[in-house]
């Protein structure tokens, strides 16, 4: 057997294939912020406005970037990274994994649309029912509206932010999701597992290295870290739901812009440039999450329980039934749409899958 090579599915094994594409988004993502930090950091210094504070701390340094230009190393840092993504979805697709882009999650439809509209709904419906929590319990108090901490309008600090999020919506559901948690569901669908093996291995897996990738984040904690775990099983919720990522995306981009720039809280532990309400958040750490944000908390984590229990009504509603999609830990060829597992698992799929093996 070659290690390296799958010679039934005809590419390489999941393995190199997590490794390589994990590479990948370690390194370009990090490339792409040093860069445009390097030249937001130059343009600062040689205009005069470099705050010296800056130098001090890494939240510093993050609050400094993100005021640049009323928050432009934001939205360009951002598009700059989802274009890395996009262009890293289409070479994996077309070289190391062998599919279409479109099988990442994004079968695009009535339905799709549908659901991605639920999830941005679901998003600011959770976060304005956190706000409400903290603000009659008397953890936080109001102090302004409109509040503007940039160099440009309100109005552009807020389309900033709010394009900004949009680009983290979508690179962070493309890999977490839409590559990590497919290519290891596939990779541990081995006869043992199954389909259902698979998919829970790779769920699990994928919700953890979310978590872990936001451990080096201003005011990061070990409580924080593993509530983002736990977030990152609820943002994966809809895809093995449904197989798309339509209802993550969604949930992400609202979760963090109604989180910081309606309401005021941190995103993960960084502050935005502009606000609809301005905020002064006290109480108990444990509960509101304190200077990293309510995810941190264990209101947030309520409003990840409540949001799943949603989550599953909308699929209820409109797949007719809760189930989840097996056949995302099975591997179709594009060119002959012949299914590549073990037939225990195809069992499986076609006896507990919503839908066909491969749409």
């Amino acid at each position: 057997m070659n290690p390296f090579y799958n010679a039934v599915q005809h590419r390489m094994r999941a393995l190199w294939r997590f490794l390589l594409q994990a590479l990948f988004y370690l390194i370009i993502p990090q490339l792409v912020g040093i860069v445009f930090g390097l030249i937001a950091f130059a343009w600062m210094a040689i205009s005069g406005t470099l705050p010296v504070e800056s130098m001090l701390s890494p939240q510093a340094m993050t609050d400094a970037l993100m005021s640049f230009g009323g928050g432009i190393f934001f939205l360009v840092n951002g598009l700059g990274v989802t274009l890395a993504a996009v262009a890293g979805f289409w070479i994996a697709g077309r070289w190391i994994d062998r599919r279409k882009f479109s099988d990442f999650g994004f079968h695009f439809s009535k339905q799709w649309w549908r659901d991605m509209g639920f999830g941005l709904l679901l998003g600011a419906g959770l976060m304005l029912m956190i706000f409400l929590i903290e603000y009659l319990a008397g953890w936080v108090r109001i102090e302004g509206y409109l509040v503007n901490r940039s160099t440009v309008s309100f109005a552009g600090a807020i389309l900033i932010s709010l394009i900004g999020f949009l680009f983290v919506g979508i690179y962070e559901e493309m890999i977490s999701r839409g590559y990590m948690l497919r290519n290891l569901a596939e990779g541990f669908n081995w006869k043992a597992l199954g389909a259902r093996g698979g998919l829970w291995i790779g769920y699990v897996l994928s919700s953890s290295v979310f978590g872990l990738l936001h451990a080096g984040n201003p005011n990061a904690t070990l409580v924080s870290t593993l509530s983002l775990v736990l977030a990152g099983f609820f943002l994966g919720l809809g895809f093995v739901l449904t197989g798309e990522l339509a209802i993550p995306i969604g949930l992400h981009i609202t979760w963090n812009f109604f989180q910081g720039n309606v309401f005021g809280f941190p995103v993960s532990g960084t502050t935005t440039s502009g606000t609809f309400i301005g905020i002064q958040q006290g109480g108990p750490e444990l509960l509101t999450g304190g200077a990293f944000g309510p995810e941190a908390g264990l209101i947030g984590i309520f409003a990840l329980l409540v949001g799943a229990g949603l989550t599953c009504w909308y699929v209820k509603v409109t797949r007719g039934a809760i189930k989840l999609r097996y056949d995302l830990a099975v591997y179709t060829r594009p060119t002959d749409k012949q299914v590549v597992i073990e037939p225990d698992a195809a069992k499986l799929v076609q006896a507990e899958s919503t839908t066909s093996s491969l749409e």
